[in-house]
């Protein structure tokens, strides 16, 4: 069975950094298969970060910068570093991770498995 746990959510000021790790079990995915995604309140859920299906590091254009995508594929773990937070970055963040790329020639594809999420919330 695959389970993705999220963890390292919380309260931060702006101008803080949080650290997100995503930790997979049940099988192993692909560099590529694992990313981040928000949902902000009254939001639709939105692709923060991946590694394309290249290898490079795709992030929203809101977040270019900022935040830094790493993953460790022997402890299958994506980690999500974000520094210079904002309020606007208030969201609840969700590990994804799909059968093959998140992100191929330009489009997101849609994960086949998701983490429960955790709450970051920036104060001004």
């Amino acid at each position: 069975q695959v389970r993705l746990v999220e963890s390292g959510g919380g309260l931060v000021q702006a101008g803080g950094s949080l650290r997100l790790s995503c930790q997979a079990s049940g099988r192993t995915f692909a560099t590529s298969g694992m990313g981040w995604f928000r949902q902000a309140p009254g939001k639709g859920r939105e692709l923060v970060s991946v590694f394309d299906w290249l290898g490079g590091e795709y992030y929203v254009d809101s977040v270019k910068g900022r935040f830094t995508i790493s993953r460790d594929k022997l402890k299958n773990t994506v980690d999500l570093q974000m520094n210079s937070l904002k309020p606007e970055d208030t969201a609840v963040y969700y590990c994804g991770a799909g059968n093959g790329a998140l992100r191929v020639d330009g489009r997101n594809k849609e994960p086949n498995y998701w983490g429960k999420g955790t709450l970051v919330t920036v104060s001004s």
